[in-house]
Parts: structure tokens; sequence; C-alpha cells
């Protein structure tokens, strides 16, 4: 049986209902695991976050008041 790598709690996952690259959710910690192995089974810690927001980067936020604040110029004209 393999263990969560981040609270070491063992994982009811059968081998065969998963893939390599699949994401697995600890049911102890909740941090997102991925499948590196189907055979031993193996997971590793995900980069990958159920928060898309986060992912979010700061070059775009900025691109994006820049948008904002040309459109407000154009209604004052």
């Amino acid at each position: 049986m393999a263990t969560c790598p981040e609270c070491d709690t063992e994982l009811d996952v059968d081998e065969y209902d998963v893939d390599k690259g699949d994401i697995v959710s600890c049911p102890d910690c909740g941090v997102n695991l991925e499948v590196v192995n189907t055979s031993p089974l193996e997971f590793e810690a995900s980069g990958e976050d159920d928060d898309d927001d986060e992912d979010v980067d700061e070059d775009d936020l900025d691109d994006d008041e820049d948008e904002d604040e040309e459109e407000e110029e154009d209604w004052e004209e």
C-alpha cells in the first residue's frame, strides 16, 4: 500500500485504478499527489493546485490594469 509523502498516511488507492500522471488528493492532509509509478504505486507532491486564482502571473494583472485605464481614458474623451 502506498503512503502520502507529506503526512505518511496510508492511501487506499488500487494501482489498477490510476495511471502515471494522475492526481490524487490525500484524505488526511489534503495535498494533491501525482502518481509517478504504478507498480509499485508511488506518489509525489504535485505542483498542481485546486485554486486556479493562485496561478495568476503578476504580469497578467499589470496588463489587465493597463487595459482598464485605457478604457477609462476613451470614455473621458
